[in-house]
C-alpha cells in the first residue's frame, strides 16, 4: 500500500486491474495531490505484495476484507472508491458488502466477470477482431486443447516448469496488452509483457477466471440494489475488446444513481487519451461535490 497527496485531503482508494496487474507510478496522476489524500493499493501477489503471483489464500473475499482493513488502519470513516477493469469489479463487490463506507464510485471499463464475459476475451468473440494476436495467444496452446483455454492455460501457469510458465505468461499478458487500445500503444504493450507483470497478471487473472472471480453467477448485477444512494461515474470507450460496452450499459440500467460517460475513439486502457481526461474530470467534479 501506498499513500500520497495531502493527508487531509478527500480519501480516495485506487483499485487497479487484472486481477493481477499491480499499481504504476501513472495511477497516482487521475487525482489532484492537493485536493485528494491517495491511497493506492497492490492486492496480494502482485505490485510490491509478497509473495509475487501467489494463488494460495487469494480470492474476492480476502480482497475485500484487505480493503476494509486498509480503511479501518487509516481511520478513514467513508472514501471516493475509483477502479478500472478488474479494479472496477472489485470496487462494485466491495461498495455492495460495505456501502455505508463509499461516498461516490468512480469506474472505468466494466468489468461483470459473467462467464460470456470471461468467454469472449478468452475463448471466442475477440480472436474475430485480433486474429493476428490471437494466434500468437493460441500458438503456446496444442490445437487439441483449445477447446478450453482457461483451463489449457491454468496447467501450464501453475506448471513446476519455470520457462514454460513464463511463456505462458508473456503470451497471456500481450495477449491483454495489445488489445487494450484502440490504436496500438507500445508503451501499454511494454507494460503488460514486463516478465514481473505477466506473471502475477496472467496467473492471478487464469486462476480468479477458473473459479467465477469467487462470486455468485451475476452477483454485482443481483445485488446492485445495495448501491443505492451512492453515486457513481462510469467511463467506458465505445471501442472496448477487451470488456465490451454492453457490460457498463447492464451496470447503468439496474443503478440509477450512476452516469454513463462512453468515450468515443477510445478502447479499453486508461491510457486511451479520452478515457484519461475523463477519469481526470471525474475525479475534479468528485472533489468540488463532495467536499
Amino acid at each position: 500500500m501506498e499513500e500520497c497527496g495531502n493527508n487531509n485531503g478527500l480519501p480516495v482508494i485506487f483499485l487497479h486491474g487484472g486481477p493481477g496487474a499491480g499499481c504504476e507510478k501513472d495511477h497516482r496522476r487521475f487525482f489532484n495531490p492537493e485536493n485528494y489524500r491517495i491511497i493506492l493499493f497492490d492486492q496480494r501477489g502482485c505490485g510490491k505484495s509478497t509473495p509475487h503471483a501467489e494463488l494460495n489464500n487469494n480470492n474476492m473475499q480476502l480482497l475485500i476484507k484487505d480493503i476494509e482493513s486498509i480503511r479501518e488502519h487509516l481511520n478513514i470513516n467513508k472514501w471516493v472508491v475509483f477502479g478500472g477493469s478488474w479494479g472496477s469489479t472489485l470496487a462494485i463487490a466491495y461498495s455492495e458488502k460495505h456501502p455505508s463506507k463509499v461516498m461516490r464510485l468512480i469506474l472505468r471499463g466494466i468489468f461483470l466477470c459473467r462467464k460470456k464475459d470471461i468467454d469472449w476475451f478468452y475463448q471466442g468473440g475477440a480472436s474475430n477482431i485480433f486474429p493476428d494476436y490471437w494466434e500468437k495467444f493460441a500458438s503456446v496452446i496444442p490445437k487439441k486443447e483449445r477447446n478450453n483455454m482457461l483451463a489449457a492455460y491454468y496447467k501450464k501457469l501453475t506448471s513446476d516448469d519455470e520457462l514454460m510458465k513464463m511463456k505462458a505468461a508473456k503470451a497471456w499478458s500481450t495477449w491483454e496488452g495489445r488489445a487494450s487500445c484502440l490504436q496500438h500503444n507500445a508503451k501499454v504493450v511494454d507494460q503488460f509483457s514486463n516478465s514481473h507483470v505477466a506473471l502475477s497478471l496472467a496467473r492471478i487473472e487464469c486462476h480468479y477466471f477458473m473459479n467465477n472471480c469467487f462470486m455468485e453467477p451475476n452477483q454485482l448485477l443481483k445485488n446492485v440494489k445495495l448501491l443505492k444512494g451512492i453515486n457513481g461515474i462510469i467511463v467506458h470507450g465505445r471501442y472496448d475488446v477487451v470488456c465490451p460496452i454492453d457490460q457498463a450499459f447492464a451496470l447503468h440500467d439496474v443503478w440509477p444513481d450512476s452516469r454513463l460517460d462512453i468515450i468515443a475513439e477510445a478502447g479499453h486502457s486508461a491510457h486511451e487519451p479520452g478515457i484519461t481526461k475523463a477519469l481526470v474530470d471525474a475525479t475534479e467534479e468528485t472533489f468540488f461535490k463532495l467536499s
